[in-house]
């Protein structure tokens, strides 16, 4: 059988996603896949429209993936147990595949984001918040404080940042989402806000808000 016999847009897809993680998502190109799958560039564009279409798709993938290691790991916990099971999804999901995390924070537009799972990634995480009874705004700022927390310390992790000093990045993880859990429970409870327009939807955190 030919190298081009067989191809699809999801093999494709799923084959630029293994690239992404071994090469980073960066590199990824149509250009790259058509290399590695021995065919012509113009093969491909029957299945992809561009780099940038490929690439999206590798997003929508690593997010649809994400959401539904969340799913499984959410199922029957709550409060600290949620969250640090919450937490862990995400660290562990960037360790495995470095390159499908990154594409799982491409910007994407507005109709494309809204069809993605990045709305069951919000939706999992007001969940978690709602177990400690926070109510809006006091949801909308911790789930910013999660995703900012969460990421950036993935992010920092995943570059070696923390690789050269004590104590070990797990046992600073486990230290971040205890602090966590504590802030939330003791959370002060903000003024309701003044009357005006519904906020627009949050967008997700490229994986979660």
């Amino acid at each position: 059988m030919s190298p081009r016999a067989g191809l699809t847009t999801e093999r494709l897809v799923r084959a630029g996603a293994e690239l992404a993680d071994e090469v980073g998502f960066e590199q990824v190109t149509v250009s790259a896949l058509a290399r590695q799958f021995d065919v012509k560039v113009a093969s491909l564009y029957s299945h992809v429209k561009s780099s940038q279409d490929l690439k999206t798709r590798i997003a929508l993938l690593s997010l649809e993936e994400m959401a539904d290691r969340l799913a499984t790991a959410l199922a029957g916990r709550a409060g600290k147990d949620a969250l640090a099971a919450f937490a862990n999804v995400y660290r562990d999901y960037a360790r495995e595949h470095p390159g499908r995390y990154t594409a799982a924070r491409l910007t994407l537009d507005p109709g494309t984001a809204a069809a993605s799972a990045g709305p069951r990634h919000a939706r999992m995480t007001r969940a978690i918040l709602r177990g400690y009874d926070l109510t809006e705004p006091d949801q909308t700022h911790a789930v910013r404080l999660l995703g900012s927390v969460f990421h950036g310390y993935i992010s920092l992790e995943t570059a070696g940042g923390f690789s050269h000093s004590a104590p070990d990045t797990r046992e600073t993880w486990v230290w971040i989402v205890d602090r966590l859990d504590a802030l939330l429970r003791t959370w002060p409870t903000s003024a309701p806000p003044a009357p005006g327009p519904a906020p627009a939807p949050e967008p997700t955190l490229r994986p979660a808000e």
